[in-house]
């Protein structure tokens, strides 16, 4: 297959810009995704606080593909693709693990030191793209350059703005260090090795759509697992859940928002590459921070040293997604990269041109035929968020309603101005 002719017509339909406007929405309703956990004072553990989250991710995973794409569309693609359903599910459960040690980590060692080892998964995807995926090889060096500094400064802005939220807590016991520290680095293992199965998918020309739809299976199944195991057991978990009845809206909610950053943070990941679309989406760190402070009024008494760290860590992190942003691939580095695309294709048996069609965001046609039950799926779940509404409790926390407008304004532009990009170009593909 001669790799040349491709990659000439391949750069013509460069997705960059989109990859880029589709990495940082995806920070923004990432960060967003915060602030209804914020709104729960209900004495939930911190395992069942994530269990909600992700039934309410489940509810949300299956309604966006249906309402886009449809599910005949999605089952299509995933008969068409059946090599990458296993990938689906095990990126589903590396989440929900890392998710898991997170708290553990937190438990043990606190968050000034869980957050900054954790925080380093953005540069073990990097890792992985260089070596499986063909990332940056050929690349200028101001390009290798752009992308590893760029990374490097959005986690060395996380590591600051943590620290931020977090000064002047006392710290854990010292005997549970070790396996804090072991905690926190194995989420950040799991979390970097996580964006393989992504690139991969998208790399054999499976549409971000179809693979979120597998990944929260294998996300619902191992937390429910893991909270099973280490909450209590099942008729533990139960009963937290219908004692929180009042607070498993804003859970949902919460869930709810996650997926909506997920899925642009699916698209960054497919047109920019792992190395350079998980940093970008990092990001939301700033975003939540920006919810917590302004509309919570959490930093209302920062002192000095707090303020200095929240603005050296803002403007490294905007530094580093503007070096990102700007490190545009091509030349060799797009050969070597169409080469890991065709090494997928030999392996699988894929047709290439299809795949690389797929992989460029080319528009596959109209979305599956409605059936009926792709109605049903949508009306289950907004059934769900009606019945969880009408027995929500109102927050008993002062907000400041300005701010909230104003972010969920800004919410709304991203989603608006990347959602109609993403369909005119690509139709969602």
């Amino acid at each position: 297959m001669a790799v040349q002719s491709v990659t000439k017509a391949a750069a013509s339909r460069s997705r960059h810009g989109l990859g880029v406007l589709c990495g940082i929405t995806a920070g923004m309703w990432l960060g967003a995704a915060e602030a209804p956990t914020k709104l729960v004072n209900s004495g939930f553990t911190p395992i069942t606080v994530s269990l909600c989250m992700v039934m309410g991710v489940f509810t949300a995973r299956w309604t966006f593909p249906t309402l886009l794409k449809g599910t005949s569309y999605v089952f299509a693609d995933l008969r068409e693709n059946k090599h990458l359903v296993v990938w689906a599910l095990l990126a589903g459960a590396l989440w929900a693990v890392a998710n898991t040690l997170t708290v553990f980590a937190i438990r043990d060692v606190g968050l000034a030191v869980a957050f900054p080892l954790w925080n380093t998964n953005s540069l073990v995807g990097l890792i992985w793209a260089r070596f499986l995926f063909r990332e940056l090889k050929g690349a200028s060096p101001a390009t290798i350059a752009k992308v590893v500094a760029g990374a490097a400064c959005i986690v060395v802005a996380a590591i600051l703005l943590g620290f931020s939220t977090i000064h002047g807590r006392p710290t854990v016991e010292a005997h549970r260090a070790t396996a804090g520290v072991v905690a926190a680095f194995g989420a950040s293992l799991l979390w970097g090795t996580m964006y393989v199965p992504y690139r991969k998918a998208y790399l054999s020309g499976m549409n971000p759509l179809s693979f979120v739809t597998v990944f929260t299976v294998g996300e619902l199944a191992t937390i429910l697992l893991l909270a099973w195991k280490f909450d209590g057991g099942v008729s533990a978990t139960l009963q937290h859940l219908s004692q929180g009845g009042p607070y498993l809206f804003w859970l949902f909610l919460g869930g709810f928002v996650w997926v909506i950053g997920d899925l642009f943070q699916q698209f960054a990941a497919k047109y920019l590459g792992i190395g350079r679309g998980i940093p970008l989406s990092n990001t939301n760190q700033l975003w939540g921070l920006a919810w917590g402070a302004l509309v919570f009024g959490e930093l209302a008494h920062a002192g000095m040293v707090q303020t200095v760290l929240i603005a050296s860590g803002s403007l490294i992190m905007i530094l580093g997604a503007l070096l990102i942003s700007t490190a545009k691939s091509s030349g060799g580095e797009v050969s070597s990269q169409h080469e890991a695309l065709e090494r997928e294709c030999n392996r699988y048996d894929l047709n290439y041109h299809r795949v690389l069609e797929a992989h460029m965001g080319e528009p596959d046609g109209p979305s599956g035929r409605r059936r009926w039950w792709d109605i049903l799926i949508v009306a289950v779940a907004a059934g769900i968020f009606v019945y969880l509404g009408s027995r929500a409790m109102a927050p008993a926390l002062a907000l400041n309603r300005a701010w909230t407008a104003v972010l969920s304004v800004l919410l709304l532009v991203g989603l608006l101005a990347c959602g109609l990009r993403l369909y005119r170009e690509t139709r969602f593909s």
